[in-house]
């Protein structure tokens, strides 16, 4: 069984298709709808075995526990500027452009691709910001996006 599945049959891949934020073919050839069963194994290594959705996390999660700032983002989506806010870019100034990265919305739903790949598409992705996580592989650094605009820098214990 494959680890991922078409992304075409995911139901809100037009978020990738806008003119506005543009992906490109090439970086939307490298953005991944995990399986469900893979995604569920990212969101239960890394994020909660006991919470199936990021709004069932509760304050004693490590996202909260263990947030070193947070930030908001809304503002530089809705601008022109295409650059990740600074702080996110700071907090994850350790990881390289090949890191592979989930963006993992629920524990059925994760996307994977690179850093690279993330920080020039992340305006299509934040379509999808009811509370997602984006993750590195072997990397401490989390950050969880929310839908009123801000998002929690956090590490990893």
């Amino acid at each position: 069984m494959s680890q991922y599945r078409e992304i075409e049959h995911f139901p809100k891949a037009w978020i990738f298709r806008r003119e506005d934020p543009k992906v490109t073919a090439e970086d939307f050839a490298q953005i991944r709808l995990l399986s469900e069963t893979a995604a569920a194994n990212i969101w239960r290594d890394y994020i909660s075995s006991d919470h199936l959705y990021p709004e069932l996390l509760d304050g004693d999660h490590w996202l909260t526990t263990q947030a070193c700032a947070r930030c908001g983002w809304e503002a530089r989506w809705e601008s022109d500027d295409s650059v990740l806010p600074e702080e996110i870019i700071e907090h994850l100034q350790n990881w390289g452009d090949d890191t592979t990265v989930w963006f993992c919305c629920h524990s059925d739903l994760c996307f994977e691709t690179t850093w690279g790949v993330f920080q020039r598409t992340w305006k299509a992705f934040l379509f999808l910001d009811t509370g997602p996580v984006l993750l590195g592989r072997k990397k401490k650094q989390a950050v969880q996006f929310y839908s009123d605009g801000t998002a929690n820098l956090s590490l990893r214990g």
